[in-house]
């Protein structure tokens, strides 16, 4: 069984009832997330990600598929919303980084019947980063009985990984109805900030005249499936770049 780890991870096994596990500590952050410009986002999330960070698509197959990021950074490497003590306090954590070391992992098997091999399954396995698996750790089940702490770990992988469904129908959705448009984000610091020119590429966001020429169905689908809203949502959250080079500004002090 091949188990590919998502973003950031580095091993994944699935979880078994018997294993003890060292579980984050109040305010532990996943390892990749300082050097992360951007995590994934769900469609539930970009109402309270919108007011923090931009939302934008990506894509890692030329276009033939996208998915929301919240971005972090203005550029490469660069988390804007992690200092010295962890996540920046009063500011909203994505439910990627929250999840951590936990995840639902697609699972190429091998060929059963009909089936190719290294074919993904329609289900998927809850899965741990492996080097959080500690003998003196905690355990997560008593017997066949899951703990309290484990069924709230549980409820909040499986509706996410519900969510992010739903966000890949979004996507897929923004893409054959031609809406999405590739940008860049540009910007120069002042120059008692020692001028740097910033240049952030590799994004997508919806066009608006584009949405403006959908016929009246198209349109109707988007509404029936709260996509529209979440169009908005997006659109206005781009306003948060502006945000982004203020904390840059903010973090790097006078030259």
């Amino acid at each position: 069984m091949q188990i590919t780890p998502p973003f950031g991870y580095k091993e994944v096994v699935p979880v078994l009832k018997t294993q003890r596990l060292r579980l984050p500590g109040p305010g532990e952050l996943p390892p990749f997330v300082r050097g992360s410009n951007a995590v994934p986002l769900s469609p539930t999330e970009f109402q309270p990600a919108g007011r923090e960070f931009p939302i934008v698509f990506t894509s890692n197959d030329n276009g033939k598929s996208f998915a929301p990021v919240a971005v972090l950074g203005l550029a490469s490497g660069e988390n804007l919303f992690v200092n010295g003590s962890g996540w920046s306090a009063g500011v909203y954590v994505p439910a990627y980084l929250r999840r951590y070391p936990f995840c639902m992992a697609r699972v190429a098997a091998p060929a059963q019947g009909e089936a190719k091999q290294g074919e993904e399954q329609p289900r998927r396995l809850i899965c741990v980063e492996k080097e959080h698996l500690d003998e003196g750790g905690e355990a997560l089940f008593e017997g066949d009985k899951p703990t309290e702490r484990w069924a709230g770990i549980e409820r909040l992988l499986t509706e996410y990984e519900a969510d992010l469904e739903r966000g890949r129908e979004l996507c897929a959705i923004l893409a054959d109805y031609a809406l999405l448009e590739p940008f860049t984000m540009q910007a120069q610091l002042p120059a008692d900030k020692g001028g740097e020119k910033l240049n952030l590429t590799g994004m997508h966001r919806v066009s608006e005249k584009n949405l403006e020429n959908l016929n009246a169905a198209q349109l109707k689908n988007l509404v029936r499936k709260g996509i529209l809203a979440r169009i908005y949502l997006h659109l206005i959250s781009l306003a948060n770049f502006a945000r982004l080079l203020e904390r840059r500004l903010a973090a790097e002090g006078p030259k």
